[in-house]
């Protein structure tokens, strides 16, 4: 991602809608095709002084006007007539956006291959851990049992739902920004809207109905589609450091990742994944706000510089979340000790639902909670309690109460979920194939 964002690349992407925006008007007689080559080969980010640019751009307001002028200057060495027809008929907002629409389009691609691997290792590892039994927690507490398995495919689908949405912003957000001074193409005349179309076709963009310049609503929900995927990393990531605390020890990131630390014990890949998470949505906001723009065209300098900070926490927190995936290790006894820590109570529900069906639902709850409550200031398991009670025993014997305790008993519905869960991803990738 760095690569992908750095100066001199996103350099490079301004020049090459430069290039193309001659080779189309030269294609229609928009410009003598003479001046294509020349242009072209001026086209070369090596060619310009990086850091010249960017001081230039601070006086100018947007980075577009220093580099048609340098641009003009470069093409002007050799050839004064091309030097005369570079940038003809663009904006200054037509080579910023479009060349923003194709940046964010490779960092679409570059967080794709994260998600996949991320996904790829959750399905997994949500197979192998189908029938290992962990604990629910609700608000940091016990709550019920739960295969461990459905955690893992529910971050598979939550980052399945990411990937999807990112596919369908490149899709259909990312188009061409092309429409001159004011959004009409005017300097074009007869020629605009077919330079338009070879415009968008050179590049390999969708040409739009008409320029969105004014309006930023595209970018609104890329950036949005960014922001989500980093905030579902920031859950999985949140999720793996609590399981991970010395107290909890249900997982473990891979061993090896910590060498810089002088605590053998510690691991950062949530950490990571974290931090890039709490910035997002501040990135979002700052990219929202942005669309309000004034009548038909005004600066879009905040989004200029807030994207690459965004796309680079996207590819922090994936890449963090992807190798966490991959490399996680679980603790399956560790997860029934402390599944057993509260000495039956989490299966309290379970009772109730037994006993609900004999006695029912108002009765049974009274019932348990009165039990639950005697466990705890006798420091006794619920299930002896319970086992000691008359009227439970009029309804459930020793075999049938001891089963209502064996946590995988009740999991419900919890099997066909991480059957859903899956299937909704693997199906969403066999469509689009």
């Amino acid at each position: 991602m760095r690569a992908i964002v750095n100066d001199r690349a996103r350099l490079q992407r301004m020049l090459d809608f430069e290039s193309a925006l001659t080779r189309a008007e030269a294609a229609l007689g928009a410009v003598p095709a003479s001046v294509v080559d020349p242009i072209a080969t001026a086209c070369r980010a090596e060619l310009y002084d990086v850091a010249a640019l960017a001081e230039a751009a601070a006086t100018a307001g947007d980075i577009a006007q220093p580099l048609v002028s340098a641009l003009t200057a470069e093409v002007g060495k050799t050839d004064a007539q091309a030097a005369a027809c570079v940038h003809w008929g663009a904006g200054a907002q037509d080579v910023v956006d479009t060349a923003l629409v194709m940046e964010l389009r490779a960092a679409i691609d570059a967080l794709t291959a994260d998600l996949n691997r991320a996904i790829d290792a959750f399905i997994a590892l949500s197979g192998r851990q189908r029938r290992t039994a962990s604990v629910a927690r609700v608000f940091l507490q016990h709550a019920l049992p739960m295969p461990f398995g459905l955690k893992a495919a529910g971050y598979a689908a939550a980052l399945g739902r990411a990937r999807e949405r990112l596919r369908r912003v490149r899709r259909e957000c990312l188009v061409l920004q092309f429409g001159g001074s004011a959004g009409t193409l005017a300097a074009l005349g007869d020629h605009a809207l077919n330079v338009s179309e070879r415009l968008a076709a050179l590049l390999d963009l969708p040409a739009p109905e008409a320029p969105w310049h004014s309006h930023r609503d595209r970018l609104g929900e890329v950036a949005a589609a960014l922001a989500i995927m980093t905030g579902t990393c920031g859950k999985v990531a949140r999720d793996m450091s609590l399981l991970m605390q010395t107290e909890i020890g249900e997982a473990f990131e891979a061993a090896g990742r910590s060498e810089a630390s002088i605590l053998p014990q510690e691991r950062h890949l949530p950490a990571m994944a974290l931090t890039a998470a709490a910035l997002a949505p501040q990135l979002l906001a700052t990219i929202l706000a942005a669309g309000m723009q004034e009548h038909e065209r005004s600066g879009a300098q905040a989004e200029w510089s807030s994207f690459p900070a965004l796309m680079l926490a996207a590819s922090g927190a994936i890449g963090a979340v992807a190798d966490l995936a991959q490399g996680i290790e679980l603790d399956a006894d560790r997860m029934r000790t402390n599944l057993d820590a509260t000495q039956g109570r989490v299966m309290a529900e379970a009772v109730i639902a037994a006993l609900a069906a004999k006695i029912g639902y108002g009765e049974a709850r009274k019932l348990v909670e009165e039990a639950n409550q005697k466990a705890v200031a006798e420091k006794r398991s619920l299930q002896n309690v319970l086992a000691d009670d008359a009227r439970v025993g009029a309804h459930l014997a020793g075999p049938a109460l001891g089963r209502l305790f064996e946590p995988m008993s009740y999991q419900g519905a919890a099997q066909t979920f991480i059957d859903r869960l899956v299937g909704t991803v693997k199906s969403s990738v066999s469509k689009r194939v």
